[in-house]
């Protein structure tokens, strides 16, 4: 009959709400919490058999067990305080799954947001260094294209030394031949340049 009753009561507690908290049952949680673990209305025997000492028999008093009375009274206000404690317990744990959850939802986040910024930095600098290579290329390109016209130049330098170096070749046979063709007239005629070259 008394599990029936345990019984009944245990849908009733689970299915009803823990009144919201106010003075009276703050103060009620807290002579909950200091209560000391609950005894049994009914003695139990111990599992381990207690080994009898001897005693004297002279002196033997004869042990009389008083029987366990039964306190209805306690009985509901221990059940009251146990399902207090229940519903405390149910919300604290109600509570910490709410924490946990919203930790990990933080988390989640952060490392969400975390990542977006890594691949973003990434992007960014594959970026900059494909800007940087194209720059490079360019810089390169025009690099050649300078080092070519340099070159151009240095021939067309060189070109233009060989054609002056070739006239004044050509200039200097052709006075060559003139001073020998005046020279071999003069002998042929017998007679003496009126103008001399150099000093005398």
């Amino acid at each position: 009959m008394a599990e029936e009753e345990a019984k009944k009561v245990e849908p009733e507690t689970a299915s009803s709400e823990p009144p919201p908290p106010g003075p009276e049952s703050a103060k009620a949680l807290k002579d909950v919490a200091e209560e000391k673990p609950l005894v049994s209305v009914t003695e139990e025997k111990p599992l381990v058999p207690v080994p009898e000492e001897k005693h004297d028999d002279s002196k033997a008093l004869g042990i009389v067990e008083k029987p366990a009375e039964e306190k209805p009274a306690e009985g509901s206000i221990n059940r009251d305080a146990v399902l207090a404690r229940v519903a405390t317990e149910k919300r604290l744990s109600l509570i910490k799954a709410w924490e946990e959850s919203e930790k990990s939802k933080a988390e989640n986040k952060a490392q969400k947001k975390i990542s977006a910024i890594g691949s973003w930095e990434n992007s960014m600098k594959a970026s900059i260094e494909a800007e940087l290579r194209k720059i490079e290329e360019k810089l390169e390109k025009q690099k050649a294209e300078y080092v070519e016209k340099m070159k151009n130049k240095i021939a067309a330098l060189h070109k233009s030394a060989e054609e002056q170096k070739a006239a004044i070749e050509y200039k200097r046979g052709e006075d060559l031949l003139k001073a020998e063709e005046g020279a071999a007239k003069y002998r042929a005629t017998g007679t003496a340049p009126k103008k001399l070259l150099g000093c005398f």
